[in-house]
């Protein structure tokens, strides 16, 4: 049923009248209203309606091509507006009041004053000068140094056709948006949208000389493609194959080069060795003894025998028959899973490897490493993973928000000096004020080298604040899904710590509070939180096993230090020696609510095994351990390259780790077969994606990396690898004909 009929037009709009073109007056706030309940050709109507009132709604834009000619004063605050650019069509707007609109920037506002060429009073200012400074300056100014890139590098097509202005007007807006610079950074959205409209009037005077310029914007704006900091794109050399290795490259011009220092995690680049059975040396990414000021990650040392068979603590099976009883159970556990979906197995393809993570921007930069990546929950998405085409990656000292599809960097974030090791993205409310509804916004939050964590609305563009969370660098930060304030950060400093973060107002006020601290044996790598328990356990991989801590808040628990619940031990434990020891735990990840995936540094498998009857095992006496209930056992790459993390996509069915050859390995549970369970043989990946080999003109072909991490959205419509070479590689499912 339609919101907004003539009988109510009527009702609400002044003089009384029963005719919809003697309103001048109109008040339509509060109705609840969405954009698709405004119907253009009913209020086209209103030709005579000077004021309108639209507050309170939840209005995300007005229609295009709403032409009310004699409206002077519009009221849209306290709405959800995202793109101001269908306000052109209001030419005659003198006054306008956008306040409370969360997602309405500095560089928006700029927008408006150009769009709408009468408007004098905003948010109930007088802004006249400043908009005719934006309206003849400012606009002079960009058109000088258009007209500058267009006489250096183009020239007209001879003959003229419209297949070659097309691409000639893609090629100069694109160089002009790149090479144009001018103004404050904090208005380069503004900046950018202004050189694309100013560029495209230029080209259409020349080749058309006797036509205007129009004066009209073009309304084709991407809001999304603001970026957090000043920026100028780097093209690349071509690339030989349909994978482009292109920086699509966010460069900071206004701060000073990152100094050149060792990354903490990784000083040594993960040298691999070569071990021989005379070695007193084995490869283990554990810290040494004496650890330096900052920890390193991926760094050899000398190991002194701490775990021997005598500290295997596995359970051993009685007899043949229990253990086919048992083959059985755990088969029929994962069969169940694989008949309760209906997945199938995906088609993925290399889509784009780009550069964007550059120490001093530089495009020859393959050394950073890349440590994290994460897809950016949906607004209304309440459970784990991501649910967009976004992905923020980290590394050095800069974070990226990635369109998968498009393959461009759509925000950057850049602190010269910090190396981030981890991020998450949760959703928060935020306040408005003036008795107006919170509103639920993604947020982003990121660690690293500085023991810092960085608060970030990457929608607004806004850093909105810090808080120390350790003196040490932080090695995970894991969000609760389920409780979106509520943040765990692992450190070096072998502690876990909750903290919640709260909402944040208009002004984005915020406050942080410290909820938990769990001291762990060593330095955690990845944080767990049983999907059926978020609130009330937790799992950390750490480099000396896999440990569980309760975290539940409450009567019963009112320390803030809590000691580990239990240690849960695998079967790979009791192939330990002097020279292998399998206990760091670099990957962990929930499949379902209850199959668990993890992998043993140097085991060459991945497990999979059920949490719940894990959990229910009495832990030992003496050392507090339980066994991991294994159901599978999944055949992975051979290689002594610790922390190359896995990941898994629930709704799915899918694992997928990369290893050090670029490659990544992906499991479909769906496949799974029961005699593999029986006999006890790892079970071979459904699927072995190759490197895609990304040639750089006049460099040859990119060996294959070391794949740090991996993400999937919650479709797996895409799939992002990030390597220790400086290289995001996104994948792209193949839709079935």
């Amino acid at each position: 049923m339609e919101k907004i009929t003539e009988k109510l037009l009527l009702e609400r709009g002044s003089p009384k009248t029963n005719k919809l073109e003697q309103i001048k007056t109109l008040n339509l706030s509060k109705l609840g209203l969405k954009s698709q309940d405004l119907p253009v050709r009913l209020l086209s109507r209103l030709r005579y309606l000077e004021r309108w009132d639209l507050s309170g709604n939840r209005l995300q834009e007005l229609p295009k091509n709403l032409e009310l000619p004699a409206l002077r004063y519009l009221d849209l605050s306290d709405n959800q507006l995202e793109d101001v650019t269908a306000l052109e069509s209001l030419s005659n707007l003198e006054e306008l009041k956008m306040e409370d609109n969360l997602y309405i920037t500095v560089s928006d506002n700029y927008k408006l004053m150009v769009l709408l060429p009468k408007l004098r009073i905003h948010n109930g200012k007088d802004v006249s000068t400043t908009a005719n400074h934006l309206r003849y300056v400012y606009t002079q100014n960009l058109r000088t140094r258009i007209i500058a890139v267009w006489e250096k590098s183009f020239c007209l097509p001879d003959p003229i056709t419209a297949e070659k202005m097309s691409a000639l007007e893609k090629n100069f807006v694109n160089t002009a948006r790149q090479q144009v610079k001018f103004g404050p950074s904090s208005v380069s959205d503004f900046t950018k949208w202004r050189v694309e409209n100013i560029a495209k009037e230029y080209l259409r005077s020349l080749s058309d000389p006797k036509k205007e310029p129009e004066s009209k914007e073009s309304t084709d704006v991407k809001e999304n493609c603001v970026v957090l900091t000043p920026i100028k794109r780097k093209q690349t050399a071509p690339v030989d194959t349909s994978i482009r290795l292109t920086p699509r490259k966010i460069l900071r011009t206004d701060l000073p080069a990152s100094p050149v220092e060792a990354s903490p995690r990784k000083s040594s680049l993960r040298k691999l060795q070569t071990l021989t059975q005379t070695s007193a040396v084995r490869m283990s990414p554990r810290k040494i003894s004496q650890p330096p000021s900052t920890p390193t990650r991926g760094q050899t040392r000398p190991e002194t025998p701490r775990r021997g068979a005598a500290k295997v603590r596995q359970t051993k099976e009685d007899d043949g028959a229990q253990k086919k009883q048992k083959n059985r159970t755990d088969a029929d556990m994962l069969s169940t899973m694989n008949s309760s979906s209906k997945t199938q197995p995906v088609c993925l393809k290399p889509l784009h490897v780009l550069q964007c993570h550059s120490k001093q921007d530089s495009s020859e930069d393959f050394s950073t490493q890349l440590w994290a990546c994460a897809f950016q929950p949906m607004p209304d998405f309440n459970g784990m993973g991501g649910g967009s085409r976004l992905v923020a990656t980290c590394g050095g000292d800069s974070l990226c928000v990635i369109d998968c599809e498009t393959g461009l960097v759509m925000k950057k974030y850049k602190v010269p000096g910090e190396e981030f090791f981890s991020l998450a993205w949760s959703t928060v409310l935020m306040s408005r004020g003036g008795g107006a509804s919170a509103q639920h916004c993604s947020v982003l939050a990121a660690g690293g080298k500085r023991g810092l964590v960085k608060l970030i609305h990457p929608r607004n563009n806004v850093a909105y604040g810090e808080f120390r969370a350790s003196r040490k660098a932080l090695s995970v930060l894991r969000f609760n899904h389920h409780q979106g304030s509520f943040l765990f950060t692992g450190s070096y400093d072998n502690k876990i710590v909750m903290w919640d973060i709260g909402g944040v107002d208009s002004q984005y006020n915020y406050k942080v509070v410290q909820l938990l601290v769990l001291d762990i044996s060593a330095t955690p790598l990845h944080i767990c939180l049983p999907p059926t328990s978020p609130s009330s356990h937790l799992l950390t991989a750490c480099e000396d096993g896999l440990h569980c801590y309760n975290t539940q808040l409450g009567t019963n628990n009112t320390t803030k230090k809590r000691s580990e619940e239990m240690e849960i031990t695998f079967p790979i434990y009791k192939k330990e020696d002097n020279y292998h020891d399998y206990h760091t735990i670099d990957g962990l990840s929930f499949l379902t609510d209850d199959i668990v995936a993890s992998k043993n540094y140097m085991h060459g498998s991945i497990y999979l095994w059920s949490w719940s009857r894990t959990k229910a095992q009495r832990p030992d006496k003496k050392d507090g351990t339980v066994c991991a209930v294994v159901l599978a056992e999944l055949q992975w790459a051979n290689t002594e390259i610790p922390y190359l993390a896995l990941n898994t996509c629930p709704g799915q069915a899918y694992i997928v780790c990369g290893d050090d050859k670029g490659r990544l390995w992906t499991y479909h549970v769906n496949d799974l077969q029961k005699n593999s369970f029986q006999t006890g043989k790892p079970i071979l990946p459904t699927e072995v994606l190759e490197w895609p080999t990304p040639v750089r003109k006049g460099l040859g072909q990119v060996k294959g990396p070391c794949i740090n991490s991996v993400a999937m959205d919650p479709e797996l419509h895409y799939l992002v690898a990030l390597s220790d070479k400086n290289m995001v590689i996104v994948w792209k499912r193949e839709t079935s004909s």
